[in-house]
């Protein structure tokens, strides 16, 4: 099974902006649709509460011929047109889809974070985790985010084996980003996050890329925008992840970055495994 994650940021320009960025977000579009995936997993739609217009429709069946459309968006009392994820997933799959909700913070479950696909062997679901934010001022809340969520794989998992993506927003070790020293106190590297992501992993849950790379150093999946030569100088951040259960590691294939040419911010994530 051929699977593919990506967070867009902002589904809306990549299908209809013209600007030089949505350019360069179409052209990846292109590549993901070269993979021929079973299923796209895709976060920070940015779409309205009630999801995809019909342009938007028409724009992804071009590019996706033959996929089924299903989609969780920010809802109020959560920001408009903030977070989001969506699954495309090809129509002769037939998985029974829900959108769970944590019991977490504040207006985290109305963030349209969660969309989990129910097939016969395996659970997959992907997740768009909260940023703990500017000054780390929603850390907190973060965190029992990350204790909610960790708890959810695990009862799925004690039903059927999980399959796990999406832009978790930590990197979990050292070699997960270019400057480690540099970024102590910042979002996604704080020691908190990183001990709610070793907490995950201990529930048993691999992450799948360092299953077959090892520690090898220097591959990311994510450059910020602010800085302009982040991509140049790969000054990256690994902080998007294909996980599986333990039971079925050995099940996969292949865990890699997805080419995204040029254009900074995330790149997509592909997964291959025998299930």
């Amino acid at each position: 099974m051929k699977l593919i994650s990506w967070n867009i940021d902002s589904l809306n320009a990549a299908l209809t902006s013209d600007s030089a960025r949505a350019l360069l977000s179409r052209e990846v579009l292109k590549t993901i649709v070269s993979y021929e995936a079973q299923v796209i997993a895709i976060q920070e739609t940015k779409l309205p509460s009630k999801g995809p217009s019909k342009k938007h429709l028409e724009i992804l069946e071009e590019f996706f011929p033959g996929y089924e459309v299903v989609w969780n968006s920010s809802v109020e009392p959560a920001r408009k047109g903030y977070s989001g994820t969506m699954f495309l997933y090809k129509n002769e799959l037939e998985p029974k889809v829900s959108m769970p909700v944590l019991a977490a913070p504040g207006t985290m479950d109305f963030e349209g974070r969660i969309i989990t696909l129910e097939f016969d062997d395996f659970y997959l679901t992907q997740v768009y985790t909260p940023n703990a934010g500017d000054e780390l001022r929603r850390l907190e809340d973060r965190q029992v985010w990350d204790e909610k969520y960790a708890d959810y794989l695990a009862e799925l998992d004690k039903e059927k084996p999980v399959l796990a993506t999406g832009d978790f927003n930590v990197a979990h070790k050292e070699v997960d980003l270019a400057n480690p020293a540099g970024n102590r106190n910042s979002a996604g590297f704080t020691d908190e996050e990183r001990e709610g992501f070793t907490n995950l992993l201990a529930k048993g849950f691999t992450d799948t890329f360092r299953l077959i790379h090892g520690d090898v150093e220097g591959i990311y999946s994510w450059w910020a925008q602010r800085a302009r030569t982040s991509k140049i100088n790969n000054a990256g951040w690994r902080i998007d992840y294909w996980l599986v259960s333990d039971r079925i590691a050995s099940k996969v294939l292949k865990s890699e970055m997805i080419d995204s040419g040029p254009r900074q911010d995330h790149a997509p994530i592909y997964m291959e495994i025998d299930i």
